[in-house]
């Protein structure tokens, strides 16, 4: 199945970030993080019909990679998305993988995608995520995103082995 319009979804750390850029690039693409449209340089969240509409807009390209969850307004992406991938891995790896990415980034939004800013809320939303928000989001993918191509990745293994099987098709 062609991938033009991918919506990547999944907890913090998880990867999601990481997939979307190599993505993007196998599949020449533009890539969104949404956490950069959903912030500003000092951390303000848009109004929730702002971030909507600004989704809206990303939306109506012929080909496109944009990551993040964002649930309420989640349904804009998986919609018009013909592929979702959707970063399922353990909450020990996705703990990891925010720590990680501090410890190799730093703090605050850089030029690379990455936007990190670990507190305690950040922390929670990442441990609960697999309890509390994946059955959600696992809802509107079946409601929503029935007929397309959806893709669990479930460990940072498979994630590789899957990039290199995308690439080995292009």
């Amino acid at each position: 199945m062609q991938m033009n319009r991918v919506a990547i979804v999944g907890s913090g750390g998880s990867g999601k970030s990481h997939v979307a850029r190599e993505l993007g690039r196998l599949l020449n693409a533009p890539v969104t993080h949404l956490d950069s449209v959903y912030y500003d340089d000092e951390w303000n969240p848009l109004p929730p019909e702002k971030f909507e509409a600004a989704q809206r807009e990303l939306i109506t390209a012929s080909r496109w990679v944009i990551d993040g969850n964002y649930n309420s307004s989640l349904h804009v992406r998986l919609e018009a998305c013909d592929t979702v991938v959707m970063m399922d891995v353990p909450t020990w790896a996705a703990l990891w993988g925010i720590f990680s990415r501090q410890l190799r980034h730093g703090a605050g939004q850089h030029t690379s995608g990455v936007y990190n800013r670990i507190h305690w809320g950040v922390i929670t939303y990442v441990a609960t995520y697999r309890r509390r928000m994946r059955p959600k989001v696992l809802a509107k993918i079946h409601e929503l995103a029935a007929g397309k191509q959806v893709v669990f990745l479930t460990s940072r293994a498979k994630t590789r082995r899957w990039l290199e099987q995308v690439a080995a098709g292009r």
